[in-house]
């Protein structure tokens, strides 16, 4: 792994680290009825990380590792259209946890590369 791979794995292992946190920040709200106000300053510093991460990966990883990080920038988006105060906690958290299902994804797929396979070897 290049020492620009690596840097952006660090990236995006920061980035799931930090939705995950913003996912237990609102935890103990689960069942309340009312909004989720989470800061929309900070979900913004993370949609551009994000955002920017995926723009490096294109030419570092292979394409699924790339549509991964895509799929988590597009549920950010979603998210940060959707607040502040128009989801419910509930649904916050469904939301956080789509976010990070990608990223985590991603880094697995950093992590454990797809190995090449010649026509004539058995899968």
């Amino acid at each position: 792994m290049t020492s620009e791979q690596r840097q952006l794995r660090q990236t995006v292992m920061f980035l799931r680290t930090s939705f995950e946190a913003v996912q237990h920040s609102i935890a103990g709200r689960l069942e309340d009825p009312l909004p989720c106000w989470l800061d929309t300053s900070m979900l913004t510093m993370l949609s551009r990380e994000l955002t920017r991460c995926c723009q490096q990966a294109k030419p570092l990883f292979a394409p699924p590792v790339t549509e991964q990080l895509f799929i988590a920038s597009q549920q950010c988006e979603l998210l940060l259209k959707q607040c502040p105060g128009v989801l419910s906690s509930a649904v916050c958290h469904r939301q956080l946890a789509a976010i990070m299902l990608p990223l985590a994804t991603a880094l697995q797929q950093i992590d454990n590369p797809a190995k090449r396979r010649w026509p004539w070897q058995r899968r």
